[in-house]
């Protein structure tokens, strides 16, 4: 790494789960926090990967996660898996022996290529992606807890493993300097990449703090990315289109590259990010009754502007602030995604805060009405009354449900919707209750002590 490589610490979002970790890293988006409840299961949607934008990627590992890259690819074929048996995976017994299925496999793989014409025809092809999942660290990890005989083995086993399959693959490909290693993990390690197109190890003390402080690496640079840039950089060191949904963005400081290079490599990503900003906003703007766009990519700063700007940059060889100008646009356009992907927070919000008011007041009128004040006529509404209401909780309904309709929102909106709706119509018929409660809290003389809890667990539903 000192002499080859560049490394940092690789940042990640929840859930740490591996199968979110996994897309994150090789389709360069986070999954929804709701991930954390599906575990390992298949992803209920399609999506592009480094993997499927490659022009052959051989995989070795584990039956839980490659299955997920090569399932909607554009070609499954061009997505090679081996995988070890499912009951190899037993957190209970020592895992090494996962990591040492992978690196025997791909060993094999390449034996295969001497009497194999056409494996070897396919294995000297550009654009090719080599995706060894070593599972046995994570496994020893949760079955015997870091820092026990059986990790560190394990640690020391993985060490010698990479070092033989990166001799493996460079005297296969007689050292001829264009293979590149991307070394990470979906939660837990630091982030490495060394070989062709990423730059040489920077002696200096620049990045680190106390987290990394006792590594023994202080005089080597740190340089930190988020998780969903690893994509990004696996794409552009083998030269593929980046994934379609990749939110990553290039980690220019892993680079070998002059400031041409880098200049234009940044603004493909931007463009990139940029045509994803685009279709969220065209998607709302053709669907929302009311729309309101992105305000800091308006005026002065729409994108088109910004585009032509950094071309022209471009053109004058001004590289540097090129780059700046790219790295400015993609943080507006992920602010912009962040802002689509959010836009119906207030809605949302609102719709919950009244559903869980509306059972908390409910819950309280139901037990007052039946355990305390009983059916006295008092306390009863009208019929005419109630009638006005059921009509007015069902025009709400509706008016609520045509706007979710026409501005085709998930159809779980529906029943965010019921849920308030149902609630304040049964509490506006019986009315008379809670004028009840208050009255026998004023006989009481706890009116004050009452009002000041009511006010304090609806603050508290509403944050």
């Amino acid at each position: 790494m000192k002499k080859n490589g560049t490394w940092g610490v690789s940042h990640t979002r929840v859930p740490t789960e591996s199968r979110p970790g996994h897309v994150a890293i090789i389709a360069g988006f986070y999954e929804d926090v709701s991930a954390v409840t599906t575990g390992w299961t298949m992803n209920p949607v399609n999506f592009d990967s480094v993997f499927n934008q490659s022009q052959h990627t051989w995989s070795f590992g584990s039956p839980d996660i490659l299955p997920m890259f090569q399932h909607g690819a554009s070609d499954p074929k061009k997505i090679e898996t081996f995988m070890y048996p499912p009951e190899y995976e037993d957190f209970s017994g020592e895992a090494s022996r996962l990591d040492t299925w992978v690196f025997d496999h791909v060993k094999e793989l390449f034996t295969n290529a001497s009497t194999n014409p056409e494996l070897e025809n396919m294995l000297r092809q550009k654009k090719i992606v080599f995706f060894l999942h070593l599972l046995g660290l994570d496994t020893n990890g949760h079955g015997f807890r870091p820092y026990s005989k059986e990790y560190l083995e394990n640690i020391q086993l993985v060490d010698n493993g990479v070092k033989e399959i990166v001799d493996l693959i460079e005297n296969f490909y007689q050292h001829d300097g264009r293979t590149s290693y991307v070394f990470t993990a979906d939660h837990g390690m630091n982030n490495r990449a060394w070989g062709a197109g990423i730059r040489q190890a920077i002696l200096s003390g620049l990045g680190h703090d106390d987290f990394s402080a006792n590594w023994g690496l202080s005089t080597i640079q740190r340089n930190d990315i988020s998780q969903a840039d690893i994509a990004p950089l696996m794409a552009h060191l083998i030269g593929i289109n980046y994934p379609v949904n990749s939110v990553g963005e290039l980690p220019l400081s892993y680079l070998k590259a002059d400031g041409m290079a880098n200049a234009e490599a940044a603004f493909t990503n931007a463009r990139q990010i940029l045509e994803q900003f685009q279709v969220k906003h065209d998607e709302k703007e053709q669907n929302e009754l009311f729309f309101r766009p992105f305000s800091r990519l308006t005026g002065h700063h729409d994108p088109t502007l910004l585009v032509a700007e950094i071309k022209s940059l471009i053109a004058d060889k001004d590289y540097e602030l090129a780059e700046q100008k790219s790295k400015e646009l993609i943080s507006l356009c992920l602010q912009g995604l962040h802002y689509f992907q959010t836009y119906d927070w207030f809605f949302l919000r609102t719709l919950i805060i009244m559903g869980y008011v509306g059972w908390c007041v409910f819950c309280i009128e139901f037990v007052v009405r039946h355990f305390v004040l009983f059916s006295h006529k008092d306390n009863t509404s009208s019929i005419n009354y109630r009638i006005h209401i059921d009509l007015l909780s069902i025009l709400t309904m509706a008016v609520i449900s045509s706007m979710i309709h026409i501005q085709k929102m998930p159809s779980m909106y529906y029943a965010y919707t019921f849920f308030p709706v149902f609630f304040w119509n049964q509490i506006l018929r019986n009315y008379r209750t809670l004028i009840g409660i208050l009255r026998l809290c004023i006989q009481k003389g706890i009116f004050k002590s009452l009002m000041t809890a009511m006010v304090v667990i609806l603050f508290l539903e509403a944050l």
